[in-house]
């Protein structure tokens, strides 16, 4: 398997992506192709000791490169060689098998559905990172891709993170919910009536295993394994919960740091620290699906470290090695509603 890498995406570009394809070529097995400006790649692999680009890496040239700032709408037509839409024509083009990049998000979401193309059928992509949770960690969708949806985008978003779940998650039979302000199928608005309606008749065809309402305390707690939302609700809970972790993290080393007792505290407990730190480090997760699109693309955090866009392209591994794009493929025509009630619950 081949992964394409952005080298010029992100705030720590390109040493982050170039350490992280290095890494993952000798940790992982992986090959990679480092897409982006050629001698500014090869002055990051010279800092790190290789005067030669090592046996499973290959840089392509790609002169432009599309900064945070640039027109997600317009910036593909207008730096059509950018190290993002160069590294999306090689994915489509079947160079490689997955693409990373810790670019604009709405660039990559831009560019990945204009060059690669939706999954047909699907209406909108879906940004779906697994979030830390008492079970082990849930997927996400959306978390920020589509702010106002439709019934049918939401049935849509939990067909795709429950096959996520289960191909990528190793859970056989992932519980969904969908994320409402209560348990009660009344609660909430239209929209999640009409789509709690939608799941319930899916569950009861056998087609995905919808547990009803979650609230946000529940589905952190691990009460499900995929959380169903819009993209506006979904980023709120999602930064939320980063903020919140690293106002933990705080509180934390200010108790433990506050004089003798809470420093041998520290050290009586420093594993089990370590080990809360790493399950909520977003660089541990490496990086988030865009689901929906009919080849893996991954976005990766924009502060991405090394260690990040290793785990990342490991991501890209697991996803073109599973049969997560054949599964929405087959089974679309349950995902999507009769004509005549898409376009009432669109309106």
């Amino acid at each position: 398997m081949k992964i394409i890498v952005d080298a010029m995406g992100g705030d720590f570009a390109p040493q982050a992506p170039v350490e992280g394809a290095v890494s993952a070529v000798k940790e992982l097995g992986a090959k990679v192709i480092l897409v982006g400006r050629a001698e500014v790649i090869l002055s990051a692999l010279e800092q790190l000791g290789h005067k030669e680009v090592p046996a499973g890496l290959e840089i392509v040239h790609a002169e432009e490169v599309i900064e945070i700032e640039d027109n997600p709408a317009t910036v593909i037509r207008e730096k059509k060689d950018a190290s993002m839409t160069v590294g999306l024509r090689l994915l489509k083009e079947g160079r490689g098998d997955a693409f990373v990049s810790a670019g604009s998000t709405g660039a990559l979401l831009s560019a990945a559905t204009l060059i690669i193309k939706r999954i047909p059928g699907i209406r909108r992509a879906a940004l779906a990172p697994v979030i830390p949770t008492g079970e082990g960690g849930a997927v996400l969708i959306d978390c920020g891709a589509t702010a106002e949806c439709t019934p049918e985008y939401l049935l849509q978003f939990a067909f795709m993170g429950s096959y996520y779940a289960k191909r990528c998650l190793d859970r056989p039979e992932p519980r969904v919910g969908l994320l409402n302000i209560g348990a009660e199928p009344s609660k909430g608005t239209d929209l999640h009536r009409q789509t709690n309606l939608l799941l319930k008749q899916a569950h009861e065809e056998g087609r995905i295993r919808f547990s009803g309402n979650v609230e946000a305390k529940e589905a952190i707690l691990g009460e499900v394994d995929v959380i169903v939302t819009d993209g506006f609700s979904g980023n709120i809970l999602l930064k939320t919960f980063e903020g919140t972790a690293l106002f933990m993290n705080g509180m934390l080393k200010k108790a433990f740091l506050k004089g003798l007792s809470g420093k041998l505290a520290a050290g009586l407990v420093m594993s089990e620290l370590r080990s809360m730190k790493r399950t909520l480090d977003p660089n541990e997760v490496g990086g988030t699906i865009l689901l929906g699109i009919s080849k893996p693309v991954i976005k990766a955090h924009g502060s991405s470290n090394a260690y990040a866009i290793r785990n990342a392209i490991g991501q890209g591994l697991t996803l073109a090695h599973s049969d997560l794009i054949s599964d929405i493929r087959e089974n679309i025509d349950y995902m999507r509603l009769p004509v005549g009630e898409m376009e009432a619950s669109s309106d």
